[in-house]
């Protein structure tokens, strides 16, 4: 074999030597961000926006129909029990009292006049003018103008109640919070003409969907915060919670007791109820940019400590709140579940995650020291 044969043969073997074949392949790994699943009591909680209402709050109306005069409160008004607030006509009331009036002296004098007319019939008996048949009829006719008397003095004192039911009064202590007539404007009998916000008692009205509204009736404690006073939290109970569904809203409302209210809650104001456990028990909270929704179930992934690859674990999810969401069951505590880049990673891939910056620091300081 002479020399050229021998460098070609060196030739082809130092090309098949750095052939791309024969090179070394390189896994991927991946980074991500991650978090420790960690258990704590009540972890996720919930917030319902309504109004603060009065307790107790009156529609008021006339007792009898007629033409408003005069309106003698303004919205806002802070009223006593028993103060005038609108006023009718009396007119039309006062006749039907002078006519009643009338009618009570009418019977006055027939239970007079048959009265006499007894005592005379029976003087007449006395001295046989008269029969005792004459004195029955006497008798049954007083009997019957005392009747009438009666029913006349009934019916007096009812024209006297109508004259009075000319002037609506505030059946209670309050704030008036929406009147519904002017003067000049003609009203029925019961017609609401006047809203009265009992002083005293506030809660807070809310709206719940239908499903949360056990969690709601669950929770153990409630705290009430209103926009104008940031920083400022009181505490409320579930007084009511409707039986049906609001037929245009679909919701359950819901009445908060304030049970520490102040001056400073006043009608109307827009608040918040927050209840802070709402789950009761030991639970899980995670971002949601953790879960990964496949078909029918949720999914995060878990990484191994010991070889840094990450597995999906399925995971039955609860409430909601903000960024956040409960885990109820799939996950013991203690896991370090991946929550940026989960839509990149595959089953059995090594990742890469930041150290925590605890770690940094202190590698840091090995680094300068001498």
């Amino acid at each position: 074999m002479n020399i050229t044969s021998i460098g070609a043969l060196v030739g082809l073997g130092l090309l098949g030597a750095c052939s791309p074949g024969t090179e070394p392949v390189q896994e991927d790994i991946r980074p991500v961000h991650s978090t420790v699943a960690g258990a704590s009591e009540g972890s996720v909680g919930a917030t319902y926006s309504g109004v603060v209402h009065a307790r107790y709050e009156s529609r008021l109306g006339f007792q009898a129909s007629g033409r408003v005069v005069a309106r003698l409160v303004d919205v806002g008004s802070e009223v006593r029990r028993g103060q005038p607030l609108l006023r009718l006509d009396p007119a039309q009331e006062t006749l039907h009292l002078v006519a009643a009036g009338a009618d009570v002296e009418a019977a006055r004098a027939r239970v007079a006049q048959n009265r006499t007319d007894l005592e005379r019939t029976e003087q007449l008996l006395a001295r046989r003018f008269a029969s005792q048949a004459e004195v029955d009829q006497q008798r049954l006719a007083l009997d019957q103008a005392e009747a009438q008397l009666k029913s006349a003095l009934a019916q007096h004192q009812i024209k006297v109640n109508q004259r009075g039911y000319t002037e609506l009064l505030a059946d209670r202590a309050g704030v008036i919070s929406a009147i519904d007539a002017e003067a000049g404007q003609v009203v029925s009998a019961g017609q609401p003409v006047v809203t009265l916000a009992a002083a005293g008692e506030r809660e807070v009205v809310v709206s719940v969907p239908e499903s949360r509204v056990d969690e709601l009736r669950e929770a153990r404690s409630l705290q009430v915060s209103v926009w104008a006073q940031p920083g400022r939290t009181y505490r409320g109970t579930l007084r009511e919670l409707a039986p049906d569904t609001d037929s245009v809203t679909r919701t359950y409302s819901a009445r908060i007791a304030i049970v520490d209210a102040d001056a400073a809650l006043r009608l109307g104001m827009t608040a918040s109820v927050f209840a802070a456990d709402v789950e009761g028990r030991r639970a899980i909270r995670l971002p949601l940019t953790a879960v990964v929704h496949r078909s029918d179930r949720a999914e995060v992934w878990v990484v191994d400590p010991q070889t840094a690859r990450v597995a999906p674990r399925e995971v039955r999810l609860g409430s909601a709140q903000g960024d956040q969401v409960l885990v109820a069951a799939g996950l013991s505590g203690g896991e370090t579940v991946v929550t940026a880049g989960v839509h990149m990673l595959v089953a059995g891939q090594a990742v890469r995650m930041p150290a925590a910056p605890a770690a940094v620091a202190q590698s840091e300081r090995k680094a300068v020291q001498p």
